[in-house]
C-alpha cells in the first residue's frame, strides 16, 4: 500500500515540486517566525508603540512619520523598535550618546535601504567598507581641500545670480513663486562647474531639467521600494509594474554621467592631438577620479568611475538644495532673524555683493541662522547601520548583531531632552557661548565619526553664498496659502514644493 503510494508520487512531478515549494516556504516561515521572536526577546528592554502583529507600526509609514516622532520621542526615549510588516524590523535611535556609541564603531552600511539605493547610484563612497573605502575617500580628498574651495566662491556666487535674476523678471509678473526646481538646477548648476569643471550655464540647459525630473522620480521609486517588503527582494521588484519606471529613470540619469565624463575624455583626446595641452590651476572632482582610473584600473575601475559620478552628484545638488531652499522658507518665517542677517551682510559687504573666501568667516549670525534652519529642517533624515557584531549603550541595555539601526537624525535634533524648547527658532543656540555646553554629537545635519560628509565644507559655503545673495537683493516672505509639507525621500523635500513670496529691495 504505502510502495504503490510513493510509487504513484514519484510519477506526478509537478506534484512533487509542489510539496517541495510548500515545505520551501513552511521551512523559511518556520525560520522568520523564530527570529521573530528572538528579535523580541532581545528588545524587551526597549519598550515600542503598539502595533499590529502582521502590518507592524503602520502609522510610522510615510504619511504620518514626522507629527510622530515629537511624541515617540517623549514616550520612549533614546531608541524604540519599529516593525515593517511581521518580520522586518529597524530601530530608531535618537539619543547622542547611543548615537556616538554606534557612530564609533565600524558597522556595516550594507543596510537594504543602502542596497536599495546603491541599485540605483552604484557603489560609490556612500556605500563602500573597509580598505575600498578608505582609499576612494583618501583619493577624492584633495578636491575638498580650502585651497580649492577658494577658486569656487566666485563660481558659486555667478550661479546664484543667473538664479537670482530670473526670479527678478518673474516677480513683476506675480511675486509668488516656487523656488524648490529652481534651486535644484541653481545647485546642479555649482557642481557642474566646480566639480565637473561645466561650461556653460546648466541653469538654461533643458537637458538638465529632464536629467533633474529623472532623479526626482528616481528618489520617489526608491522610497516607495522601501515601505513595501515584496519587493525587497530583486526578482519580485523586477517584475512589479514600478520597475518598468525605475530602469527608464536609471538609464537616462546614467547616459547623462556618461557623457559628462566622455565629453571629459574627448576633451583631454584633442588636446593631446593637438599638442594644446595646458596645465590648469586645480585638478577638479572628475580629473582627480580620471587620473586614478588611468593610474590605477586595477582598483579603480570604470564601474567605479561611473559609481563616484553619480553618487557625488546625486548627493551633492539634492542636499544643498534641499538645505538651502528650507533655510530660505526659514528666514520667510522669522523676518526679525531674516532681518538681522541682512544688516550683518552688508556691515560686511557695504553696499555692493561681491562675497570672497574671507567674507565666509565673518558671516557669524547668519552661519547660526544656517544651522539652525539645519537643525529644524535637515536634508539627511537618517542614517542607516547594520550591526555586525553585538553593542552595549552608555545606560546598560543591549542590541544583538543583524539588527539594522536607524539613526533618526530629525527625532535627534527636535529631541527635547537635548534642546531647550526645540521647535523654537533660535540661533543662538550655536552661539560661541554654547557650542560646548551641547553634546558633540546632538547636531550631526553632515553625519559625525570617520564617515562624516566629505563634502560639509563645500555644502556650507554654498548656503552662505546663496543665502547673502538672496537677502541682498530680495524680502522674503511666506505664502499662507501654500506653507512647506515636509516629506522624505532621499532628502528631506516639500511635498507641495517651495512657495514664497518675493519682494526686490531698492
Amino acid at each position: 500500500m504505502e510502495s504503490c503510494w510513493l510509487e504513484h508520487l514519484l510519477n506526478q512531478p509537478f506534484c512533487l515540486l509542489f510539496l517541495l515549494c510548500i515545505s520551501l516556504i513552511v521551512l523559511q516561515a518556520v525560520k522568520l517566525y523564530q527570529r521573530r521572536r528572538k528579535l523580541l526577546r532581545d528588545l524587551n528592554l526597549f519598550p515600542a508603540p503598539p502595533g499590529h502583529w502582521f502590518y507592524g507600526h503602520k502609522k510610522f509609514y510615510p504619511e504620518k512619520e514626522f507629527e510622530l516622532y515629537n511624541e515617540t520621542v517623549e514616550k520612549y526615549p533614546c531608541a524604540v523598535p519599529i516593525w515593517i510588516g511581521p518580520f522586518m524590523m529597524f530601530f530608531y535611535v535618537y539619543d547622542p550618546d547611543y548615537i556616538k556609541a554606534l557612530l564609533n564603531r565600524k558597522d556595516s552600511k550594507d543596510t537594504i535601504n543602502l542596497k536599495i539605493l546603491t541599485s540605483w547610484l552604484g557603489r560609490g563612497l556612500v556605500s563602500l567598507e573597509g580598505s575600498t573605502w578608505s582609499y576612494h575617500r583618501q583619493m577624492v580628498k584633495p578636491g575638498f581641500h580650502g585651497s580649492i574651495l577658494k577658486i569656487y566662491v566666485t563660481i558659486m556666487s555667478e550661479s546664484v545670480r543667473v538664479m537670482l535674476n530670473k526670479w527678478e523678471k518673474l516677480i513683476t509678473q506675480d511675486p509668488h513663486l516656487e523656488l524648490w526646481e529652481d534651486i535644484s538646477l541653481m545647485a546642479l548648476d555649482c557642481i557642474m562647474k566646480c566639480a565637473f569643471s561645466q561650461q556653460g550655464s546648466v541653469q538654461t540647459d533643458s537637458t538638465f531639467k529632464s536629467y533633474l525630473e529623472a532623479v526626482t522620480n528616481l528618489g520617489n521609486l526608491t522610497y516607495y521600494r522601501l515601505y513595501n517588503v515584496l519587493h525587497y527582494n530583486d526578482l519580485i521588484y523586477k517584475f512589479s509594474s514600478q520597475a518598468h519606471l525605475f530602469y527608464k529613470y536609471r538609464e537616462v540619469t546614467h547616459q547623462h554621467i556618461e557623457k559628462v565624463i566622455q565629453d571629459r575624455k574627448d576633451l583631454y583626446n584633442n588636446e593631446l592631438k593637438q599638442g594644446t595641452t595646458q596645465k590648469k590651476r586645480h585638478q577638479d572632482f572628475l580629473d582627480i577620479l580620471l587620473s586614478a582610473r588611468a593610474e590605477n584600473g586595477k582598483d579603480f575601475s570604470e564601474a567605479d568611475l561611473l559609481a563616484e559620478v553619480n553618487m557625488f552628484l546625486v548627493a551633492g545638488y539634492e542636499t544643498t538644495a534641499s538645505a538651502i531652499s528650507w533655510i530660505f522658507y526659514c528666514m520667510a518665517k522669522y523676518p526679525e532673524h531674516q532681518q538681522r542677517c541682512r544688516e550683518e551682510l552688508r556691515g560686511i559687504l557695504g553696499d555692493g555683493d561681491a562675497i570672497t573666501w574671507e567674507h565666509l568667516s565673518q558671516m557669524s549670525y547668519t552661519t547660526m541662522c544656517i544651522k539652525e534652519c539645519l537643525r529644524l529642517y535637515s536634508p539627511a533624515v537618517f542614517i542607516s547601520r547594520l550591526l555586525s557584531e553585538p553593542i552595549t549603550f552608555p545606560d546598560g541595555r543591549s542590541l544583538p548583531a543583524g539588527v539594522t539601526v536607524l539613526l533618526n537624525i530629525w527625532a535627534l535634533h527636535h529631541n527635547p531632552a537635548i534642546w531647550e524648547d526645540p521647535q523654537v527658532f533660535n540661533p543662538l543656540r550655536f552661539s560661541k557661548e554654547n557650542r560646548y555646553k551641547r553634546h558633540t554629537y546632538a547636531f550631526i545635519p553632515f553625519s559625525a565619526g570617520s564617515r562624516n560628509c566629505i563634502g560639509q565644507q563645500f555644502a556650507m559655503m554654498e548656503c552662505k553664498i546663496a543665502l547673502a545673495l538672496m537677502l541682498l537683493h530680495f524680502e522674503l516672505v511666506i505664502d499662507p496659502s501654500k506653507l512647506p509639507q515636509p516629506m522624505r525621500r532621499v532628502v528631506l523635500k516639500s511635498q507641495n514644493g517651495m512657495h514664497l513670496i518675493l519682494k526686490k529691495l531698492h
